[in-house]
């Protein structure tokens, strides 16, 4: 890993463990390779009292890249049934892919999730679910989403 990376990690990674925002949590960043962090959206919402895991994959281009962001499905968390999140945890989301930012970082994209939960008006999966996912690659960031509805 970079020293740029692992620097910005463990910046980020101390700030996350003295005050995560609200509904965050850490469950594991034992390394500066893959983290885990849970979300559950606040407030009234389809979601209401449900929560979620973020898998977080950085490479030695973090920030200056994106990480790979899934949701994670297994004994104890499911993807969220979403118009843009697919049934394999692959987020369709602009902030991951066109519009991320080495300003981002994985608090500002846990309350952005947040957010796209918060506003979901229609639990469903996104319309070609079961294409992509039979054909979809291991990682979302060798998948080019067209990101083309920002009302959910």
């Amino acid at each position: 890993m970079g020293s740029i990376s692992t620097r910005r990690l463990a910046k980020e990674l101390r700030e996350l463990s003295l005050e995560c925002p609200t509904g965050i949590k850490i469950l594991s960043a034992n390394d500066f390779h893959t983290w885990r962090l849970s979300i559950e959206v606040m407030g009234d919402s389809l979601y209401q009292g449900q929560v979620f895991a973020l898998q977080f994959i950085f490479d030695a281009q973090y920030p200056i890249a994106s990480p790979e962001v899934t949701f994670v499905s297994d004994e104890h968390y499911k993807a969220p049934i979403h118009p843009h999140v697919y049934s394999n945890g692959h987020i369709c989301a602009s902030i991951l892919g066109t519009e991320w930012s080495p300003i981002l970082s994985v608090a500002a994209v846990c309350v952005t999730m947040q957010s796209m939960l918060a506003s979901c008006k229609k639990l469903e999966r996104p319309p070609d679910n079961d294409r992509y996912v039979r054909h979809a690659p291991k990682s979302p960031k060798n998948t080019r989403f067209v990101y083309d509805d920002d009302t959910v």
